[in-house]
């Protein structure tokens, strides 16, 4: 499989903002939800943010961009995944396994952080599958949360 995990650059942006609609809309189709994602996902300022202020990864397959990874770094080993999403054509391939195991390779994290909806089943099982553990439930601007925790 010919998949790259790189830094992502504000010229990445417009194709990182597409990625993420499609990801993200796509739940519509496998949940019956709202058509939308979290903050700023339809943002190219918001994504500039998070590559300016972030660790954020454009997943590159075949030479072209079909996802991305944003981590955020809470200090003493603590790493929260606040993002991972990949275009739906390229779902069922193993790159999200991929992009879990580069993420565990890249960083000397002690515990790992993430949230995902409570629809969202297929998420849950993506990161149990990796041995996070249901911490507890959030509310968030309408929407519950669940958080997740693994310890390294």
């Amino acid at each position: 499989m010919n998949i790259s995990f790189e830094r992502a650059t504000p010229a990445d942006v417009d194709a990182l903002v597409q990625a993420q609609i499609a990801a993200f809309h796509h739940d519509t189709v496998l949940y019956g939800v709202e058509i939308g994602g979290p903050p700023g996902y339809d943002s190219a300022e918001s994504v500039l943010k998070k590559i300016a202020e972030d660790d954020t990864y454009k997943i590159v397959y075949e030479g072209r961009i079909i996802g991305g990874i944003v981590v955020n770094n809470y200090g003493q080993d603590h790493f929260h995944l606040d993002l991972i999403y990949i275009e739906p054509a390229y779902h069922n391939r193993g790159i999200g396994t991929c992009a879990m195991q580069f993420l565990e390779a890249t960083y000397a994290a002690k515990k790992w952080t993430l949230d995902t909806p409570t629809w969202a089943v297929r998420n849950q099982h993506f990161y149990e599958k990796f041995g996070y553990v249901k911490i507890k439930e959030v509310e968030y601007d309408d929407i519950t949360l669940i958080a997740y925790e693994k310890q390294i």
